[in-house]
């Protein structure tokens, strides 16, 4: 019963080989006991946020005030909408597209931007026609290309010389180069051009940053080449945005007015759930009734679930994936930071057979993190009930859920035993234990009409390749940053590790490998992404790719979330302490 077979993944090549049982049997756990005097684990501190949101006074009125403005104002950016045939005027409809999603203002403008999408891409020949501007050019293709259709990257070759290169000409121009890094950063896997484009455009940007770039476009450079608007949260991105795009000399003013405002409102409905979770949280009293050994990510979970979708009809569903991501993390930590292996064997029957009066059985640390997990379902499932009686049903969360709990046995066991997978069966349970399938089950909860749930479950559930691929490479980014913390406290159970012992790789030449299998991974997510786009629901589609956004912003440096202080800090304060001030907001 406790075994998890590799086969049930079709999309890669080990599935292709013999498959073993990488499960220990019942009658072997017996083999593995470890005393509690033992027991070892590095003591984790508390979360630095405490009640720091509990404090925070919020407004009802001021919501209100926000709102109506915002109300006032929207007619007049749907004007810059409506469609027509004149060429020029399509190209500034895509360029406003693409403000829109920066400015985190694309969702109020859903309908338009696909009617805009739809009759410009089928006269694609005749708007690009004599586009000679690399920045407009740039722009255009990556508003495409992010919302499904295939635009061809031949829309480059206009911009190479007769020696194939691209033309020197541009390599001054720092708009025209960022836009076009940007657009490189949606290739796919037979997009050529567009490898050389992201070297020619890197290298040149690099160059420009530190010379006679205005201070505010060096900001927004150096954040592309740290991480392209493609891979970064949606709303991470427009926050940074916004300050920039004030700067810029030819903005509209209308549309920054509407970004500074639905900045605002948006805040305040998180600040609103930070309110519930930082309650929530203290009811469970985690802290009192568990050894120090798991994360308290409280406002980190709430992060990802901005992430996973920020806009504010999701509010209900935010906090859901919020509690479900605090669970994840407390059973993530119970069995690879403090559990023996038969320990998270028991846990593992008890949460496949679902049964509370199992929880008996567990040693008492368990006990508790199994009546905490029977209680967050249960509570996400009842609130759903109650949001304008509709009903919520968690079977394919649950599912998920159980397939990641088997995921940790495998880890435990390769940690704590001689068994050492090869590094193509680490990276397929990996996949699984990095959370991906989970997270995007666990957020597909929070959507709307149960139709595109289920949807989104039986998709999820066939194992696609693009979900797989993100997978993958959340594994190895997360490995990669992760590796000096496990090896330090004698987690072994590590890609680079394996990596290494397999192929006989330094630590060195193991990162420069998984540096090109991330940007494999990229393109073929890419791929897939173009294909599947007229198969799936964009609201499925879009929580997966969102859940993609989650690695990025996480490992891009380090581990993030083990570790937040830094980088992954200042997202969490961009979001929900700096408040767009009156002075901004009337500017």
């Amino acid at each position: 019963m406790l075994a998890f077979k590799l086969s049930r993944f079709p999309h890669t090549s080990f599935a292709r080989k013999p498959t073993r049982q990488l499960c220990l049997k019942t009658t072997e756990l017996l083999e593995y006991d470890v005393q509690e005097s033992k027991r070892t684990f590095k003591k984790l501190p508390p979360s630095e946020w405490g009640d720091h949101f509990l404090r925070l006074p919020i407004n009802v009125s001021e919501m209100d005030a926000v709102t109506r403005e915002m109300n006032a104002i929207k007619p007049t950016a749907r004007k810059m909408l409506m469609y027509s045939q004149d060429v020029e005027e399509t190209k500034k409809r895509i360029l406003t597209i693409y403000l829109l999603v920066a400015l985190g203002l694309a969702y109020h403008f859903e309908d338009e931007i696909d009617d805009n999408l739809k009759h410009s891409f089928e006269n694609m020949e005749t708007v690009m026609a004599g586009e000679t501007d690399l920045s407009t050019v740039s722009v255009i293709f990556w508003v495409f290309r992010t919302y499904g259709y295939n635009l061809s990257s031949d829309v480059f070759k206009r911009f190479k010389g007769e020696d194939g290169k691209f033309k020197e000409c541009l390599k001054e121009d720092a708009k025209g180069l960022l836009n076009l890094y940007e657009a490189t950063q949606l290739g796919t896997t037979t997009d050529d051009i567009l490898d050389e484009a992201m070297i020619f455009a890197s290298s040149h940007l690099e160059r420009l940053v530190g010379g006679t770039c205005p201070p505010h476009i060096s900001r927004v450079i150096r954040n592309a080449l740290y991480m392209p608007q493609h891979h970064n949260a949606d709303i991470l991105f427009a926050s940074e945005y916004i300050r920039f795009y004030k700067q810029e000399d030819a903005h509209n003013k209308v549309l920054l007015e509407l970004a500074k405002l639905n900045f605002k409102f948006l805040q305040l409905h998180w600040i609103n759930e930070l309110k519930t979770l930082t309650k929530w949280w203290n009811d469970q009293d985690l802290a009192s009734k568990l050894p120090p050994y798991f994360r308290h990510r409280v406002v980190e979970c709430h992060l990802y679930a901005v992430i996973m979708y920020f806009e504010p009809q999701y509010s209900l569903g935010r906090i859901k994936l919020a509690k479900l991501l605090v669970l994840l993390t407390v059973t993530d930590d119970s069995c690879d930071r403090y559990g023996s292996v038969p320990e998270v064997a028991k846990f593992l029957d008890c949460i496949e057979r679902w049964d509370p009066d199992l929880g008996e059985s567990l040693p008492d640390y368990l006990k508790t993190v199994f009546k905490f997990t029977m209680d967050v379902f249960e509570d996400c499932e009842r609130a759903g009930k109650s949001e304008e009686g509709r009903s919520y049903n968690v079977e394919g969360a649950l599912a998920e859920f159980k397939i990641l709990q088997r995921s940790h046995l495998n880890y435990v066991e390769w940690a704590k035993t001689d068994k050492v997978p090869t590094f193509e069966e680490y990276l397929e349970v990996g996949g699984v234990g990095v959370t991906m399938y989970a997270t995007i089950a666990l957020g597909l909860l929070g959507l709307g009409p149960s139709a595109t749930r289920e949807e989104g479950y039986a998709w999820l559930k066939s194992r696609p390749k693009l979900v797989h691929d993100l997978a993958s490479k959340g594994r190895i980014m997360n490995d990669k940053t992760g590796f000096k913390d496990d090896m330090s406290r004698g987690f072994i159970a590590n890609a680079v590790n394996y990596y290494m012992n397999e192929f006989g790789a330094t630590e060195e030449e193991t990162y420069k490998a998984f540096h090109k299998m991330v940007r494999d991974l990229e393109k073929s997510v890419n791929t897939e992404l173009l294909k599947t786009h007229r198969r799936v629901h964009r609201e499925v589609l879009s929580r997966a790719i969102n859940c993609g956004k989650m690695i990025d912003v996480t490992y891009r440096s380090h581990d993030g979330y083990t570790r937040p202080k830094g980088q992954f800090t200042e997202f969490v304060e961009s979001l929900f302490v700096d408040y767009m001030d009156a002075s901004l907001m009337v500017s």
